[in-house]
């Protein structure tokens, strides 16, 4: 499975390594990602989902539910 935030999109940014001599190689930036399960209570189950941290605080902050349906609406989950 890649490296991609289930709820907000998060994903793998590219960039470069700079040396000391200003030599540059390509690198990535990925995203800090965590599996975290969730308690859904209008559903009554728990979901495993891959989420940023990110995307865990903002959780902490609305719910789980406003969250999901946020996602759902910009098209993340199905």
């Amino acid at each position: 499975m890649s490296r991609v935030c289930e709820l907000t999109g998060k994903k793998a940014m590219v960039g470069n390594n700079v040396s000391h001599a200003m030599n540059k190689t390509k690198r990535k930036f990925h995203a800090n990602l965590k599996k975290k399960r969730f308690y859904i209570p209008e559903e009554d189950r728990w979901v495993t989902l891959k989420v940023s941290t990110s995307a865990l605080k903002t959780i902490n902050k609305k719910g789980i539910s406003a969250v999901l349906k946020e996602a759902k609406a910009n098209g993340f989950i199905k």
